[in-house]
């Protein structure tokens, strides 16, 4: 079973925030805090530790790690646009960009998964040295929205596939293994009525509403519209 979440990005606002350890030590809180949980709609996962993906990273417009030409790239812009492709390609320096998270190459581009997936031992060392693993990503469809993808037994070509066949025409791998993989839902204002996008996700669903070392994305509701800006669906 694999857990899809595809989201309408006019409608929210994603944020990036720093873990205590992750990118860099004291980097941030690595929570939602109490005081800014007004309108949070969910939280996942972000990318791999520093140490092992040596990718960029922005938050709120301060450079923590400088990007890299060629990796996989997610870019949230000052109007709230969010893009993904690969740094210095579809996705050029720009001072207006205020949240950036890169995790290795891309993973699908135009549509099509990359070729180089169907050697899973080149995305990211594993528990146990084993191919069939947790792993998430990332993708945007034709029409801007986000697809988040992650399933427990999966290789990188299948994570690949998942997310090229739910409509990604560009997707990036986050992390993997089954400690680090998470997404949450919030049922109540405030980040309350948390819930799991599957429930064998291991992490307690209150991860993110408490300090942790990593780093990881937050969706807030546009305060400009109504709608929840997320819909989720389970697929085999």
């Amino acid at each position: 079973m694999a857990g899809l979440a595809w989201i309408d990005t006019p409608l929210v606002r994603l944020v990036l925030i720093p873990g205590l350890t992750e990118p860099v030590p004291k980097a941030g809180s690595g929570e939602v805090l109490p005081h800014s949980r007004k309108g949070l709609l969910a939280t996942f996962n972000s990318g791999f530790k520093n140490v092992d993906g040596h990718g960029g990273f922005i938050s709120n417009g301060h450079t923590y790690v400088s990007p890299k030409p060629g990796l996989g790239t997610i870019a949230v812009y000052r109007s709230g646009k969010v893009a993904i492709g690969s740094w210095e390609r579809e996705i050029q320096p720009s001072s207006h960009i205020t949240y950036l998270r890169q995790n290795l190459p891309l993973i699908v581009d135009h549509g099509r998964p990359n070729p180089a997936t169907n050697n899973s031992y080149l995305w990211g060392a594993t528990v146990g040295n084993a191919v069939r693993v947790w792993r998430s990503g990332i993708g945007i469809d034709a029409h801007g929205g986000l697809i988040y993808a992650a399933g427990d037994g999966v290789t990188a070509r299948g994570l690949a596939d998942l997310l090229a066949r739910a409509g990604a025409i560009r997707g990036m791998e986050l992390d993997i293994n089954s400690y680090w993989v998470n997404l949450f839902t919030y049922g109540a204002p405030g980040g309350g009525a948390p819930s799991k996008l599957l429930s064998t996700m291991t992490r307690s669903k209150y991860r993110y509403l408490s300090p942790d070392e990593r780093d990881f994305f937050a969706l807030f509701s546009n305060a400009t519209k109504t709608h929840t800006g997320a819909q989720y669906k389970k697929k085999t």
